[in-house]
């Protein structure tokens, strides 16, 4: 999924990303509560209106930030309290509001508050930010059955660190939410898709791999897993290969700010980097990529880079989002013909 954190997948409009074949974007709720605000999104008549975008969306909850802000933040048992990284106010987001806020954003799909610990956490706190992601989410099982006629999708948050027996005890505490809620006579409930979150959060590759190959045999069969924040072209095929389905990282668009391109992907994924602000591509006139920037020397592109024409930073982005959608064709291809 690009990354449309604020609305926007920096550089590109909506137009181009359909261009480029992508279905569905992620949007982050933390980020659009705070500005444009829940008013301008309403009064605009939700997200994908007001960013005339006409595929899905997927929202985070806003559980990043607990880890990424952690020095504006305070957990607290019914949610998180922030100041606002712009002007310094106080807010409260509970994993009801959470729900209230992406239901005014119109997301496709809604995540469920949750609470990442960084990779340094020691195992006391991860457990305890275990506890506490599966008491919201009891919290938000409770909005959820409220919205009867919701077409949004739910998908709960695995959290756990690096250390099994919380990893499989915070999927066996989220399974068990819809179980124990079904047994009790309600209507038939049931998250729509798994996240497998704090995996993108300084670990390494090899304990990410480590966890993914206990975790995702455990996880319901019949419905998508999301590995959150990742990653490289070669985490991704690592991650599929594990079963996982569903990806975002701001890898691509962020990498392309800086001049670094995707290239050559070729079959068993292999594929180049190139740092196009290079001296050696001054006078390259091979084509920026064989599909989507064909028309474009590699020296056109170093000149925008080094003159600092914003077209040059926009060029960059469509060529690696046009090489993580292809890396993710060639997936599904190689799962249906049984390569992969």
């Amino acid at each position: 999924m690009p990354i449309a954190t604020k609305a926007v997948v920096k550089n590109l409009t909506a137009d181009d990303i359909k261009d480029l074949g992508s279905k569905i974007l992620l949007s982050n709720t933390y980020h659009l509560y705070l500005t444009p605000g829940m008013e301008v999104i309403k009064k605009a008549g939700g997200l994908h209106k007001f960013m005339d975008w006409e595929g899905a969306i997927l929202t985070d909850s806003g559980g990043f930030q607990v880890f990424s802000l952690s020095k504006i933040r305070k957990i607290l048992p019914g949610g998180v309290e922030f100041r606002s990284h712009l002007d310094g106010s106080k807010h409260l987001l509970t994993p009801k509001k959470v729900l209230e806020i992406q239901k005014i954003i119109g997301s496709d799909i809604a995540m469920i508050l949750d609470v990442c610990p960084s990779s340094t956490a020691s195992e006391k706190e991860v457990g305890e930010a275990v506890e506490i992601t599966t008491k919201w989410a009891k919290m938000a099982q409770k909005e959820i059955k409220k919205q009867k006629h919701s077409k949004q999708l739910f998908f709960a948050i695995i959290q756990g660190g690096v250390h099994k027996d919380l990893r499989l005890k915070a999927l066996g505490d989220l399974v068990g939410i819809e179980k124990n809620f079904s047994a009790k006579g309600g209507p038939a409930f049931g998250w729509d898709g798994y996240a497998i979150g704090g995996l993108a959060v300084g670990e390494s590759n090899s304990e990410m791999y480590q966890v993914l190959d206990y975790l995702v045999p455990e996880m319901p069969i019949d419905k998508p897993r999301y590995l959150m924040g990742v990653g490289t072209p070669e985490n991704i095929v690592q991650a599929v290969r594990r079963g996982v389905d569903m990806f975002d990282c701001v890898i691509p668009t962020r990498e392309a700010r800086h001049g670094r391109l995707y290239v050559d992907l070729s079959n068993g994924y292999k594929y180049k980097t190139v740092n196009i602000t290079n001296a050696k591509f001054k006078k390259d006139f091979f084509p920026v990529n064989k599909t989507n920037l064909k028309q474009y020397s590699r020296a056109y592109l170093h000149h925008l880079f080094k003159t600092g024409e914003p077209l040059g930073m926009r060029l960059a982005t469509l060529n690696n989002l046009d090489f993580y959608l292809r890396l993710m064709e060639q997936l599904r291809s190689d799962i249906k013909n049984n390569k992969l």
